[in-house]
């Protein structure tokens, strides 16, 4: 019998631990929910640059805009269906004026050091582009059909990137396959994908063991909807096993966790509600809830 999440659970543990972004998306998906409030929530992250920060993206919990708050302020107003044209222009704005010079998006600003942070947030030298934030920022934004010269220049970057692209990490595959699932060029896309798609098995990005211990990462991770392009890598007794695995990861508490360091009860708190939701939303594409 194919393992399904206790809802009820879930929601006594969202409304126990979870901040108020969180608890807004998680009626706004599963209890008939208004968007606007989900927008209202984002918004409240907003800082007067035009970027997000203060801990949208939990691990970076310094108030300066980065651009991975600028992509989870894009993922959660795309989700909820209330995509403030305004906003995301004027963080797209921010972007294009830290860009580095190739274009596309840092990995992490300096200005992560004002404060608390995971220690893995460290800006690169020489301010290069980064796949994983400049592929999931022009991703979300070709999704929704929006026209900035940013994400013009992004684009270059990721083709010319995606070309090149030869032993990337599993977090950098997140960008370039949210980039190749959304951008206008098809014909491109499929035929990038065929080549760098394969990479997550012969790199060892991805764990096919639901088991498997450690910082890992499940087909899920990268294909977590049925219509998502790496789909297609694994077998349907793969999937069948990473949502069995996903469901019974429920915890005691009625929510999920992280397989990742956790170096700030803060963050950790942030990170699980996150979470929740994320892995409902995934049982429930699969037609496990």
């Amino acid at each position: 019998m194919k393992k399904t999440p206790d809802f009820d659970a879930a929601a006594a543990f969202m409304a126990g631990h979870a901040r108020i972004l969180d608890r807004r998306m998680f009626r706004r998906l599963f209890s008939d929910g208004a968007a606007g409030p989900v927008r209202d929530a984002v918004a409240a992250y907003r800082n007067s640059d035009g970027g997000f920060g203060y801990a949208l993206e939990p691990d970076c919990r310094a108030a300066a805009s980065q651009p991975a708050a600028v992509e989870m302020a894009l993922r959660m107003m795309d989700l909820a269906d209330e995509w403030d044209s305004r906003l995301v222009r004027d963080a797209v704005d921010w972007l294009a004026a830290v860009a580095p010079a190739e274009g596309g998006a840092a990995f992490v600003e300096p200005s992560v050091a004002e404060g608390p942070h995971a220690p893995w947030w460290v800006p690169e030298d020489g301010h290069p582009a980064s796949l994983i934030q400049t592929g999931q920022i022009s991703g979300a934004l070709h999704a929704r059909g929006f026209a900035h010269p940013w994400l013009d220049r992004a684009t270059e970057v990721m083709w010319s990137r995606i070309d090149a692209l030869a032993s990337p990490s599993g977090y950098e595959m997140f960008g370039v396959l949210a980039f190749l699932q959304h951008v206008p060029d098809r014909s491109r896309a499929t035929a990038a994908f065929a080549r760098v798609g394969p990479l997550l098995t012969s790199c060892g990005l991805v764990a096919l063991d639901p088991d498997a211990e450690g910082e890992t990462h499940s087909p899920l991770a990268f294909a977590p909807l049925p219509s998502s392009l790496a789909r297609s890598l694994f077998s349907e007794a793969t999937i069948d096993a990473h949502l069995d695995h996903l469901a019974g990861a429920q915890g005691e508490d009625g929510g999920w966790t992280f397989n990742w360091p956790s170096w700030s009860p803060a963050a950790e708190a942030d990170w699980r509600g996150f979470l929740t939701v994320d892995a409902l939303r995934v049982l429930r594409a699969n037609g496990r809830a």
